[in-house]
């Protein structure tokens, strides 16, 4: 008890430095270095409206030179797709287009695949070849591919929420014709043997790969 007494009787040392002082302390010496407490301020560019935009010399995109073809690759090969709706189909090549993709065809009649472009980059050229029968193919660009451009959806009314939609176009009559006009001149020489080697869908089975296949 007289030791209990003796400590309460002592005086007590004042602090020195509160917690917050402590603190202010640590940051003002020139050793402490810290980041920004908090969300760190954001700082915009902002760009003037009245300043027109100047084309720097050589920024214009310069037409391309269109691919080359791959080697072995002539009018009348029969090629495999490798993507698109038509993949694994064999498709007879007709010509390289101004854009560099080509433009080949089923036969529709013979294996359902129409005048289309293809990118020979997903194509594998095979080693065989077919006769076009003098088939002119030269009226047949990539303006004829060219999509209709869809305008602009506005706000529908009591009337056009309940409107039946706009029927699939599909293809227009002259292009139908091209269609008609070269593969007529393809299918005349064309075997039975090639008629079904066409129709039939090129897939790998077991114990087949690729890099051992010669096409």
């Amino acid at each position: 008890l007289a030791q209990a007494a003796a400590r309460l009787e002592a005086p007590r040392t004042p602090q020195s430095s509160s917690p917050f002082r402590l603190r202010r302390s640590l940051l003002d010496s020139p050793g402490c270095i810290m980041g920004k407490a908090g969300q760190a301020k954001q700082v915009f560019r902002k760009y003037g409206t009245k300043k027109k935009a100047t084309k720097v010399k050589g920024s214009e995109e310069k037409p391309r030179a269109p691919a080359k073809l791959k080697k072995g690759l002539t009018p009348g090969s029969i090629l495999i797709l490798l993507c698109g709706r038509f993949k694994g189909r064999r498709v007879v090549f007709l010509k390289q287009l101004e854009s560099g993709l080509l433009l080949v065809t089923g036969p529709f009649k013979v294996n359902g695949v129409p005048l289309r472009r293809a990118n020979q980059r997903y194509c594998i050229a095979t080693s065989t070849k077919v006769d076009l029968g003098g088939a002119s193919m030269d009226d047949v660009t990539d303006a004829d591919f060219a999509r209709e451009k869809k305008k602009a959806k506005g706000k529908k009314d009591a009337d056009g929420m309940f409107a039946a939609p706009a029927a699939n176009a599909g293809r227009p009559d002259a292009m139908k014709a091209k269609q008609t006009k070269i593969d007529g001149a393809i299918s005349k020489g064309l075997s039975p043997d090639m008629k079904g080697y066409l129709k039939a869908r090129f897939s790998l089975t077991a114990r087949m790969f690729p890099h051992e296949l010669k096409f």
